[in-house]
């Protein structure tokens, strides 16, 4: 049996830190489900910016929360209105004070989550899984990573029998705890074919500790 760990929770408190930071005594259960629907919210406004990663903090008036995306521009909005709207929905959900910060993502090659989401669009829209993956492993590869996996499965091409391909490039070593190994998982779906899961991991070199 193969008995895997995630390579983010694997590494928190050590190369890692957490996406939600804030403690609560007796409200614990209360404020994850509330980030839960702060992701939500966010990634159903502005996921055409490229959401790469949600930083959330809280303090006990205030909500303050970092959005890193590949297109900043379409976050923020014509003047400022796209980001304005974003605050005041954000603030009628928790009843806080919001602070809405931006940052681009300069790289989005090198985000995982970014990547996943590419291939899993290409493979809704049709294209040959194999030849997605492996162009994208290049892609990321060229950017500047040490290394690369890339993983789909499910009923690829249409076959009747789910299948999984594979392409790693260069080295991506997930039992070293200094090794800054970004990960993410997303869906595809692909009509009559089912599902098809996608996970992508890219090495991004050793972290100092």
């Amino acid at each position: 049996m193969g008995q895997k760990t995630h390579p983010i929770g694997f590494r928190i408190g050590i190369s890692k830190d957490w996406k939600s930071r804030w403690y609560a005594e007796d409200k614990y259960k209360d404020h994850a489900l509330e980030d839960l629907k702060i992701r939500k919210l966010i990634q159903k406004k502005v996921s055409a910016a490229g959401i790469a990663r949600i930083e959330i903090e809280r303090s006990l008036t205030e909500l303050s929360i970092k959005l890193f995306v590949a297109k900043p521009g379409i976050a923020i909005g014509r003047g400022g209105k796209s980001v304005e709207e974003l605050k005041k929905a954000l603030s009628q959900l928790t009843g806080l004070k919001v602070r809405l910060d931006i940052e681009e993502v300069k790289k989005p090659q090198l985000s995982a989550k970014l990547v996943a989401e590419g291939i899993a669009s290409q493979i809704e829209r049709r294209f040959n899984p194999r030849r997605v993956i492996s162009s994208t492993a290049k892609r990321v590869m060229e950017a500047g990573a040490e290394g690369v996996k890339i993983i789909v499965a499910g009923r690829l091409g249409g076959t009747n029998i789910a299948r999984t391909d594979k392409v790693v490039r260069g080295s991506v070593p997930l039992q070293t705890l200094r090794a800054d190994i970004d990960f993410a998982r997303e869906t595809a779906h692909a009509g009559a074919k089912g599902s098809i899961g996608v996970k992508v991991w890219i090495y991004k070199g050793e972290i100092t500790l």
